[in-house]
């Protein structure tokens, strides 16, 4: 379900936050799915168990998740993500918006974006 590179810069525990974001975006993990137990995971992983619990709390503070005392931690869905997005989409709104106001047109705007933001492609 984890899987974990020894190799890559990013810590452990951030790579476990990444993981687990990718299984609920991608549906893998539904609302209301109960994730391993710290103890487990880490006992899986062969990890510090404080590793898996600082994931944990990252995920819960980003609402992927929801911890139930005495129960263990739950997927929260799809929804809660968008709490980290809306800023995202604030910032996106307010530089379109900039962007017209300079005459620039939706058509370039939109050229942009499906080039994937690659400001040398859009100048061609």
């Amino acid at each position: 379900m984890i899987h974990l590179d020894y190799r890559d810069s990013r810590p452990i525990y951030t790579q476990i936050v990444d993981n687990f974001r990718i299984l609920i975006q991608k549906g893998i993990l539904q609302e209301g799915d109960k994730l391993p137990s710290v103890r487990e995971l880490a006992a899986e992983l062969s990890i510090n168990p404080n590793t898996i619990q600082r994931a944990y709390r990252e995920l819960e503070v980003t609402g992927y998740i929801a911890s139930v005392t005495g129960k263990g931690s739950f997927v929260c869905g799809k929804t809660r993500k968008s709490q980290e997005e809306q800023p995202l989409w604030e910032a996106l709104d307010g530089a379109v918006s900039q962007l017209l106001t300079l005459g620039v047109s939706q058509y370039e705007i939109i050229q942009h974006l499906k080039q994937g933001g690659d400001i040398d492609a859009s100048n061609e």
